[in-house]
């Protein structure tokens, strides 16, 4: 079945104010699914799932007090999806994705409005794992999506909510990757496709067993010229998992490497007034080019799991990852033309472009442990966790020159000269709980609680020189409360409290000061402390499961104290990261699948009410955005339908479509209204500058010819719908793609992130 096994809801808007009100939303899944009223027995199916992202701790999915989302290795290939995220999109309640750099492994990936993202800066809110190693990057928690195995993933687990067990970034949610092993994936399996733009894939993966040993390969390699200007990007990665199992023991130990290069092209202007922006002439432009990332990962992991005496079952984990990502950015050079008192700072004004290229160096290792044991009623955990990062990081500038399709060649007389750099430390320790015990018959209650201790350490090195060594300590005790109650054989209602925190990146802190302002994304400047993020969430809803089908519907509050957002310091361009006193998350998750014959229908949709939840003025980039209570924030979409269904007209073959309609967005910069800054006694200048929303119809099939043989095909974005998944306000200096005439002034455009047009992709694939 190639769906994402939807098993979760959520809430706010306002909670239902009668209980009339409450019992509808709570009862919508029954006639939504036309479920029956199953008498009391034994459940249909009984999963077992962890707990934490590597977990001694298996608990049935009945029993968990909130609403977790599954799918497997075969659910993900049959849905014929591009990337991992694009499954994500498709197939998972809560989940969107803004292609803000145009590349589809650099995609930013939400979740209830939370990010996961590959974008350097940016406030991220998900925390990710890989065998139960966290694979947020530590410098600015970032997600690099093209370093994630795809051909060696077995299973896909989204856990919404602050959950505390997932540690710290987990604001929103936590996505757990299991990957697959010699024993539970025996075989081989090879997969090659070609597509638009020039699109070539190619998947393998061998799983093997000798006795008590176990060994599988995988491996991914992807090249594309991509369907935008100057798009080209390539990626391999290779992943081997050797272990044994013996009695009560199995031990792995796994080796990740990989490498890609890149290419974003970012957004596009749309029009000014009545003159059409590079958008509206070619929406396949780039704006300013070159936008190049170089990715490297290196990680081995062992993972342990034994069952002691008394039925104690341990879980071991260690690791060591490093990674290295080297970008270079053709941009508009903010100096250029600026007045000038001396042959330097002449010669800098006369330079309309520059190259930005940075580069970051990270080294980090840990490890877990965790006990787990059920004494009656009683389903107990515990285990602690300890993570090392060593970070380097520089930033530097070539002044430049612009071609005539926009890009940027680097002056050969104008040295590299070097903007800012960092060199840190991280350490982080956990320490945490968990009991799921019996109340009653068919009701369960869970407590949790994790407590997490961070230190960071930084020395900055700007324009000022070398500045002095910075270490800040952050500490918080995060508890979740729930209860799950088995209604019926068919039917479990729950309802859950939880909190968890993020503690202040190294980009975040280098960019502090009100004093000494940086420019996104990347500057740095000064590092003064800033507070943890605290998240917490109340979730509540209930779930169906039958033979036929199953459905979920979630409502939830998620409340951020203290959130991390840029902040204006009056000056143009420039700004610093505060803490901004709330933010607040909330809304409906219903999902729900049913089969019937051989056709198998599917449906989610998500509401999602983020908005600011206090006053205050940030700065976007371009503006400055006064915000007031309950103004929206940018880039999520209200409302989002997703609709899918498959079906099998003969032996051999599969047709199946996939829908996805999401509401319109609000634009960054234009939150407000406004689209620049007002001057004293100028009129305001308003522009409804939304995001449309659009609605996007994709078809798939297969065949198989013979056993172990398949052969695929499918058509993303059918109608060849023009759409944006993202917005920005910012100044335009090629206006129609051509540079500003001498003495213009360049104007506030609103630029969007082009959606991809109608695409193609076949292939064959071979299982043995």
């Amino acid at each position: 079945m190639n769906t994402f096994r939807a098993r979760s809801v959520a809430f706010h808007l306002a909670w239902p104010r009668t209980p009339i009100a409450a019992a509808a939303m709570v009862l919508a899944p029954a006639a939504w699914a036309g479920a029956p009223d199953f008498p009391l027995g034994p459940l249909p199916v009984v999963e077992i799932v962890g707990i934490a992202p590597q977990s001694a701790a298996a608990i049935s999915r009945d029993r968990l007090p909130y609403a977790i989302q599954r799918a497997t290795d075969r659910d993900v290939t049959q849905a014929r999806a591009d990337t991992l995220p694009d499954y994500l999109a498709r197939h998972a309640a809560g989940i969107n994705v803004n292609d803000i750099s145009g590349s589809p492994f650099q995609t930013d990936v939400t979740f209830r409005g939370y990010r996961a993202s590959p974008v350097l800066g940016s406030s991220q809110g998900l925390s990710v794992y890989l065998d139960g190693v966290r694979v947020n990057e530590p410098f600015g928690d970032v997600i690099n999506w093209d370093m994630v195995p795809e051909a060696a993933i077995g299973g896909v687990l989204l856990v919404p909510g602050s959950n505390p067990l997932y540690g710290l970034n987990t604001l929103g949610g936590a996505l757990a990757l299991t990957t697959k092993s010699g024993r539970s994936h025996p075989g081989l399996m090879a997969e090659a496709s070609i597509g638009s733009g020039a699109r070539r894939r190619f998947d393998l993966s061998y799983g093997a067993v000798a006795g008590e040993w176990h060994t599988l390969l995988a491996a991914t390699a992807f090249d594309e010229d991509g369907w935008r200007d100057h798009s080209e990007g390539r990626l391999g990665n290779v992943f081997l998992k050797v272990g044994r199992t013996a009695g009560g023991t199995d031990w792995n130990v796994a080796l990740l490497g990989g490498r890609s290069r890149l290419l974003g092209n970012g957004l596009l202007p749309g029009g000014i007034e009545d003159a059409p922006g590079l958008y509206d002439l070619d929406r396949r432009a780039v704006y300013t080019y070159p936008d190049r990332t170089r990715n490297r990962l290196g990680q081995a992991t062992f993972n342990l799991r034994s069952e002691l005496s008394g039925g104690v079952e341990l879980t071991a984990t260690a690791y060591v990852r490093h990674s290295r990502r080297d970008t270079v950015n053709g941009d508009v050079n903010d100096d250029a033309g600026e007045p000038c008192e001396d042959d330097d700072e002449c010669a800098a004004a006369v330079h309309p472009a520059v190259l930005n290229t940075t580069s970051s160096r990270q080294h980090g290792e840990g490890g877990s442990v965790q006990l787990a044991v059920a004494r009656g009623d009683h389903q107990l955990s515990a285990g602690l966790s300890f993570d090392r990062n060593r970070i380097r990081f520089a930033q530097f500038e070539q002044e430049g020159f612009f071609t005539e399709d926009r890009g940027v060649l680097g002056d050969p007389e104008e040295e590299r000269e070097p903007s800012s750099s960092v060199t840190g430390r991280a350490r982080t320790a956990g320490l945490y709980a968990s009991d799921t015990w019996q109340l009653a018959p068919g009701t369960w209650a869970t407590l949790s609680a994790r407590y997490n201790h961070a230190k960071v350490a930084n020395t900055l090195t700007t324009e000022r020189g070398v500045q002095p060594r910075e270490a800040f300590s952050y500490r918080k005790l995060n508890p979740s409360l729930g209860l799950a109650r088995q209604v019926n054989a068919a039917w479990t209602v729950f309802a859950n409290v939880a909190q968890s925190n993020r503690v202040p990146t190294v980009i975040e802190l280098g960019c502090a000061d009100p004093e000494q302002p940086c420019r996104l994304p990347v500057g740095l400047q000064a590092d003064p402390w800033l507070a943890q993020v605290v998240s917490r969430t109340v979730e509540a809803g209930a779930r169906w499961h039958a033979e036929a089908g199953e459905a979920t519907l979630s409502l939830y509050r998620t409340v951020n104290r203290d959130d991390i957002l840029f902040h204006s310091a009056g000056t143009s361009q420039q700004g610093y990261f505060a803490n901004f006193d709330r933010t607040r998350h909330a809304g409906i998750d219903a999902a729900g699948r049913l089969r019937t014959g051989n056709v198998t229908l599917r449906a989610s949709y998500s509401y999602l009410a983020a908005v600011y939840a206090a006053d205050g003025e940030l700065f976007t980039g371009a503006r400055n955005v006064r915000v007031t209570k309950g103004t929206r924030l940018p880039g999520l979409p209200r409302h989002t339908l997703k609709l899918g269904a498959d079906w099998e007209p003969a032996p051999g073959w599969s047709v199946g479509a996939d829908a996805v309609a999401v509401s319109n967005l609000a634009t960054q910069g234009n939150e407000d209204g406004l689209v620049e800054d007002p001057e004293d006694g100028e009129p305001e200048r308003r522009a409804d500058w939304r995001i449309r929303g659009h609605a996007l119809l994709h078809l798939r099939a297969s065949w198989h010819p013979a056993p172990g043989w398949e052969v695929f095909a499918r058509v993303n974005n059918v109608f060849d719908r023009r759409y944006e998944s993202y917005g920005t306000v910012a100044e335009d200096v090629f206006p129609g793609g051509r540079p500003l005439a001498p003495g213009a002034d360049d104007e506030p455009a609103r630029f969007v992130a082009p959606g991809a047009p109608r695409t193609f992709v076949a292939g064959l694939r071979y299982r043995f």
